[in-house]
């Protein structure tokens, strides 16, 4: 039976990344398949983002030799054991800045330091062999037990998820990007109509009616890479050159889009308003993986190492003595996969032109949207009219004086199909541990 979804992940892991990307492994062989994971920079430098995603596996091969030792009545990840996804790498920085946004909310290495507490249960260094042209100097390295889990790729990140969407049939992929955007600018920039293949574009990013996490108004991924991200989201604009961001310096790393697409993109958009209440409580947390970290799971010991680290971080950062909690920002995008048919998730009533601010000094990365109580003439009548200067021209004119941006527009700007609720906020970090570790 073929799986209900087929999803390449984007990521740079990250705590939540992980979990989003153990979830994903979790989920059974008719839920999902993750085809692809696509590594990217962005809570930690792209190396160590590709190490947190190695040692995902490693781990996971630990654990699952444990419940069969053990007797487990189910060893669980049936996606991990079904199916091998690809794993790639992206460029080391935004499309154009050379310089990272450090977030320093995960630690130095992405996972507040687990590869020094607990050594053994991270990869030797062997595996950077597996993603490099270089020769290893001395013996020939054999490849690592846990690489029987996926199929490393040397190629660019970018170029394999086209790969993957040019080889499987139109809209069966979604692409879930939990990290900035740019491997997947990348994509849709090389060849735009098979990236438009995919099903779904899912993007765990922005702040819509909330505060950002990395300025007031950004948030930390569309922070990132703001070219990036505005020129994903303008692929769901009937026309995509009314919401690309402006040329810098009078030179743009990557062409613009052809005047001409065949579809509109499909963005479905997480953003921090709807994330941000999906908390994994410390008090809860501990109750349930202590118990299981007693029993021998290398999974909940390493698990337990890095989430501790964030419960500090929390804790200091809040410097009231209230109980810390992870917000699941990443995990949501993937609860939201495999539960997709519930129809207790709610999008907003029709997509939304949200823009993405690249160049503002004090807006960069802002999610904008028009909150004027304008009427948009376009939707006032259907009468279509033409240009005068082109009777042939069969296209609405509906520009309004003063207008010069297109927020009035119907032809003009981005659609943005923003989820606005879930299934139940206080019940996902539950689902999630047992998902886990049930």
């Amino acid at each position: 039976m073929a799986p209900k979804q087929r999803v390449i992940l984007d990521t740079d892991p990250g705590v939540d990344d992980v979990l989003a990307l153990l979830l994903a492994l979790s989920a059974s062989p008719e839920e999902l398949e993750l085809a692809m994971i696509s590594v990217t920079y962005g809570n930690v430098p792209l190396q160590s983002c590709l190490r947190n995603v190695v040692a995902t596996f490693h781990v996971l091969e630990k654990e699952m030799k444990w419940r069969e030792e053990t007797g487990k009545s189910t060893r669980g990840f049936g996606a991990l054991h079904t199916h091998k996804p690809v794993v790639a790498v992206g460029p080391e920085h935004a499309l154009e800045d050379e310089i990272l946004a450090a977030d320093h909310f995960h630690g130095a290495d992405g996972l507040h330091g687990v590869h020094e507490k607990q050594p053994h249960l991270s990869p030797a260094d062997t595996w950077r062999s597996l993603f490099s042209d270089e020769e290893p100097k001395g013996e020939k390295v054999e490849p690592p037990s846990y690489s029987k889990y996926f199929t490393p790729s040397k190629a660019p990140a970018h170029k394999e998820i086209l790969r993957i969407l040019k080889e499987s049939p139109e809209n069966t992929v979604t692409v879930v990007a939990v990290g900035p955007l740019t491997n997947v600018a990348l994509a849709a920039a090389e060849d735009p109509e098979t990236f438009l293949r995919a099903k779904e574009l899912v993007v765990m990013g922005g702040a819509v009616n909330v505060e950002g996490n990395v300025t007031p108004v950004a948030e930390f991924n569309c922070f990132a890479d703001t070219v990036a991200a505005a020129r994903v989201y303008a692929l769901t604009s009937p026309n995509p050159s009314s919401t690309m961001p402006p040329v810098i310096h009078g030179k743009s790393f990557l062409p613009p889009y052809p005047a001409k697409l065949s579809k509109q993109l499909k963005l479905t958009l997480f953003p921090l308003d709807i994330t941000t209440p999906l908390e994994l409580r410390k008090k809860y947390f501990y109750e349930t993986i202590q118990p299981i970290t007693k029993s021998g799971s290398p999974l909940a010991l390493w698990i337990e190492t890095f989430m501790t680290g964030i419960f500090n971080k929390v804790e200091a950062m809040l410097g009231d003595g209230s109980e810390p909690g992870l917000s699941l920002h990443d995990p949501a995008c993937i609860w939201y996969m495999l539960t997709q048919d519930d129809p207790a998730w709610e999008p907003v009533a029709k997509p939304e032109d949200i823009r993405i601010e690249t160049s503002g000094q004090w807006t960069r990365g802002m999610h904008v949207v028009d909150r004027r109580q304008r009427a948009k003439p376009g939707e006032q009548s259907s009468k279509v009219e033409t240009h005068p200067s082109d009777p042939l021209d069969a296209t609405t004119f509906d520009d309004v004086p003063g207008d010069d941006m297109g927020w009035l527009s119907v032809n003009k700007g981005n659609r943005i199909n923003r989820m606005v609720k879930t299934p139940g906020d206080e019940k996902f970090a539950a689902i999630l541990m047992d998902r886990l570790f049930g």
